[in-house]
């Protein structure tokens, strides 16, 4: 996986951030996905709807946690193709359920960006992944972080392309927003 950086351009500083145990909060955290089809000539976007995480802020300033999305979640308002994209040609979530995103490193940055290091696994492969996230929200109570994050879906196993219709990669947007928990 490449090392990508967010599009936001409205960054504010993390260092209200402070040490202790964070949580996602759900009700205020998306994961989007696009993917062009037919040639290039259309997008499949999707949201997943059921997402958890947890995460711990170091006294150092970094932080390490996970997101674990449910990927029977995904919903691109097609049912069709919501019951082909569950399908073992693509998340097989009869044997995989979940697709987790193992942070080992977060480094803040003076510019309101995290450097993201960790792991994403989905159907059971793990690879490296390396992005920039973006705050747009950081206090002592909440952060909350956007990034873009390019995925190739054959490094997942994820080979099933009718006719070379799909374009490899897939975008992913994540805008997760952690609360303090409390102590």
């Amino acid at each position: 996986m490449s090392d990508t950086t967010s599009n936001s351009t409205s960054a504010v500083p993390l260092s209200d951030v402070g040490p202790g145990r964070w949580v996602l909060d759900p009700a205020r955290t998306t994961v989007r996905f696009e993917n062009r089809t037919m040639w290039g000539l259309v997008n499949v976007k999707g949201v997943f709807t059921k997402v958890s995480g947890e995460g711990e802020v170091l006294a150092a300033g970094g932080a390490h946690g996970s997101v674990t999305i449910d990927a029977a979640s995904l919903d691109t308002k097609n049912a069709k193709r919501d019951k082909h994209l569950r399908s073992a040609d693509f998340f097989d979530v009869e044997t995989h359920p979940t697709l987790v995103f193992t942070a080992t490193g977060a480094t803040p940055t003076a510019e309101g960006t995290a450097q993201v290091t960790g792991e994403l696994t989905v159907r059971g492969v793990n690879r490296a992944l390396s992005f920039v996230a973006a705050a747009s929200e950081a206090s002592a109570d909440a952060v909350t972080l956007t990034a873009e994050i390019p995925v190739d879906r054959k490094d997942f196993g994820m080979t099933w392309n009718q006719a070379n219709m799909l374009k490899p990669l897939t975008s992913v947007t994540i805008v997760a927003r952690f609360t303090r928990q409390a102590s």
